[in-house]
């Protein structure tokens, strides 16, 4: 039997949502594990300033998702610097503090490589409207990072957290202009936290040490720039950091969360969630792994899979385009034919879906069946080349609905084409790409739907 049966108390919230941190860091473009990190290092803050046990678990939780927005800001990035998303997000974290120095980052990454005119273009657009779309984009994040929080049920104050991340002790930051103790304590230490470990993965650990001096007061809270500079003195809080066992060594510091049955229905809560995280990587794909998981779900139920089976596939279609966070928007919302080099990069994503699900013990089974939805019949698909009846039946039902949604909504390169028209392009596919049974069953439904 291919799909499992979450029973109650046998998987840990923690256990899913860290795993599930590692797709965050790669659409902020961050060393695998940041997330775990920032979270250790938070709470490490939370406990030196007196922090209660309640306080501490809300802050656990804040901290390790504090990028749960951040994909709903790639393509805008994309758009406004003609840069890739990820790299453009990676270095502007290590900037100084100066106008000077975020200014010559900006113009130096904004469409670099293109003609000079359309340089002049891009910057020119930058200084007319570059601080209203920040503004936009940061209000974005942080307003999707907070409602998804609420959606996995954390507290308002985790979900709060969440949303005043980017603000600044000074009220220099966005996206109200909050500042001192009206900004929630939680998301000053997360900041705090994040700055300190994309310094010290950049630089070491004395330019994380100096960067938080030099921001005291200005983007941090003296208090807590106290605190850490008491921490920063134990050598061995340096090492925990970089040990290969922090990991296992936040999940074990972890709440205990009597209050949360991680059952399937949370798993389906989580499914949805990181769902809604996918889909803001691009306009183009708003509401795609929704429409897919339960144009999916149909499918299964026509095909009487059973409902234990086809909660299991409904979970996976979710799920099948993960790896995609870890993709350049640069690629994602390119309006032309991409090359061989971006190909590759583009079929990357089945890997990154494989090895970000792969973590969770409870969706091991999930990972191969989202990971092979490129797969073909004929063998020509990827990321294995498999061929036949080595391509899972789950497989092959989210296959043809991812097929179906990407033929039915807008794309860069093309407006979304009528059910009929779809449905004509796809039938050349049967046999090769497709599986003829859920193409057929496939075809029913949505004329029926329609």
């Amino acid at each position: 039997m291919l799909h499992q049966v979450i029973r109650a108390g046998t998987v840990r919230r923690a256990e899913l949502l860290a795993a599930f941190s590692y797709a965050l860091d790669i659409t902020e473009g961050q060393p695998e594990g940041h997330s775990i990190r920032c979270c250790f290092i938070g709470q490490r803050l939370g406990a030196a300033i007196g922090l209660s046990r309640a306080e501490l678990a809300q802050l656990y939780y804040t901290v390790l998702l504090k990028d749960l927005g951040c994909s709903s800001n790639a393509a805008r990035i994309c758009e406004l610097y003609e840069a890739d998303d990820r790299a453009f997000k990676q270095g502007y974290k290590t900037v100084g503090t100066s106008l000077a120095a975020t200014l010559h980052f900006v113009f130096s990454r904004t469409a670099r490589g293109r003609p000079l005119h359309r340089r002049a273009a891009a910057i020119g657009n930058i200084l007319a409207n570059g601080s209203r779309i920040v503004d936009e984009m940061i209000r974005s994040r942080c307003t999707r990072g907070s409602d998804i929080a609420r959606a996995l049920r954390f507290p308002e104050a985790v979900c709060s957290g969440i949303y005043s991340l980017d603000e600044h002790w000074d009220g220099s930051g966005r996206p109200s202009g909050i500042k001192g103790d009206a900004i929630p304590v939680y998301s000053r230490i997360a900041l705090l936290a994040q700055v300190v470990d994309v310094f010290h993965a950049h630089a070491g650990a004395d330019a994380a040490v100096d960067e938080v001096q030099r921001r005291s007061g200005q983007w941090f809270d003296p208090q807590l720039a106290a605190a850490f500079a008491t921490i920063a003195r134990d050598t061995a809080f340096w090492i925990a950091l970089e040990s290969p066992l922090l990991h296992a060594r936040v999940l074990a510091a972890a709440p205990a969360d009597e209050d949360i049955l991680v059952d399937d229905d949370y798993l389906d809560t989580i499914a949805a969630a990181f769902g809604q995280v996918i889909d803001a990587k691009s306009p183009f794909t708003a509401g795609h792994s929704a429409r897919v998981a339960e144009l999916a779900a149909a499918l299964g139920e026509q095909m009487n899979l059973g409902p234990e089976r086809v909660r299991w596939l409904r979970r996976a279609a979710f799920l099948h385009d993960v790896g995609k966070l870890g993709v350049s928007s640069t690629i994602l919302e390119k309006p032309s034919r991409l090359d061989d080099d971006e190909w590759v990069e583009m079929r990357k994503h089945a890997e990154h879906t494989r090895a970000i699900l792969g973590r969770i013990q409870a969706f091991e089974d999930i990972a191969n069946i989202a990971a092979a939805h490129h797969e073909r019949l004929d063998g020509g698909g990827y990321p294995r080349s498999l061929a036949g009846m080595e391509i899972a039946q789950e497989t092959r039902i989210i296959t043809a609905c991812d097929f179906y949604d990407a033929l039915t909504a807008d794309r860069p390169y093309r407006s979304a084409l009528p059910v009929l028209g779809a449905l004509e392009i796809m039938e050349g596919s049967v046999g090769t790409a497709l599986d003829p049974e859920c193409f057929e069953i496939l075809r029913r439904v949505v004329i029926t739907q329609s």
